[in-house]
């Protein structure tokens, strides 16, 4: 008999369970009779939000000892946009490593032309930006929106709906075609979203989740 492959970890690099929380919820589609188990964690090292260049840097070591304790897992993926420790987690690791950022616009250019982002923060568009110029995907970008909230308040705010239908208007008028979430705490929103907008709206840890599914279920 087969053995089943070990779990995929989704690593949430903030230390607020309601993000974990969220995202867990999301990936329940994925969860699927016979393949991996998705399993989430919440990093207790990590500040509570991951919400400037100096927090994204300050996970990057405690994601690397995740990654070197748990020998168990067929595949990681790091829930947080900013993709940190994505490069040194894939040094250590002997299994694949996905990022939510990487992955969510991959996947998002599979589905539209011109993508849009919405931001959690006018701050945080400038490191995707230089993320996205090392991807070389820039032309494919129709703009980043910023809602200009914590990572908590994405999470739970109950005016989060609201403002993610004006961020997204505000990008399909600038031509975009496709939405991406751009924080791990956006990821109960996609649906609705969706719905709201007729548009695809890529949730980058499902995509990531699925981009490690089928590394698994392929091999």
């Amino acid at each position: 008999m087969v053995s089943r492959p070990g779990p995929i970890l989704v690593i949430n690099p903030n230390s607020n369970p309601a993000v974990t929380e969220g995202l867990s919820h999301a990936l329940d589609p994925l969860r699927l009779s016979g393949a991996p188990e998705i399993e989430t964690m919440t990093l207790a090292e990590g500040p509570f939000g991951i919400e400037s260049q100096i927090d994204s840097d300050a996970v990057v070591l405690p994601l690397v000892s995740v990654v070197r304790a748990r020998s168990d897992v067929s595949a990681l993926v790091i829930a947080c946009y900013s993709d940190p420790g994505l490069e040194a987690c894939r040094a250590a690791a002997s299994v694949p490593v996905f990022g939510m950022q990487e992955s969510g616009i991959l996947t998002a250019l599979s589905r539209g032309d011109q993508v849009g982002v919405i931001a959690l923060s006018t701050a945080s568009i400038a490191r995707h930006r230089r993320y996205l110029r090392r991807m070389g995907v820039s032309e494919r970008i129709a703009g980043e929106y910023a809602l200009d909230m914590s990572v908590d308040e994405s999470a739970r705010g109950a005016h989060v709906a609201e403002a993610l239908a004006t961020a997204g208007a505000a990008l399909l008028s600038g031509g975009a075609d496709v939405l991406v979430l751009g924080c791990a705490g956006m990821a109960a929103h996609r649906r609705a979203l969706q719905e709201r907008l007729g548009v695809p709206v890529v949730e980058p840890v499902q995509a990531a989740v699925a981009m490690a599914l089928g590394s698994v279920l392929g091999d």
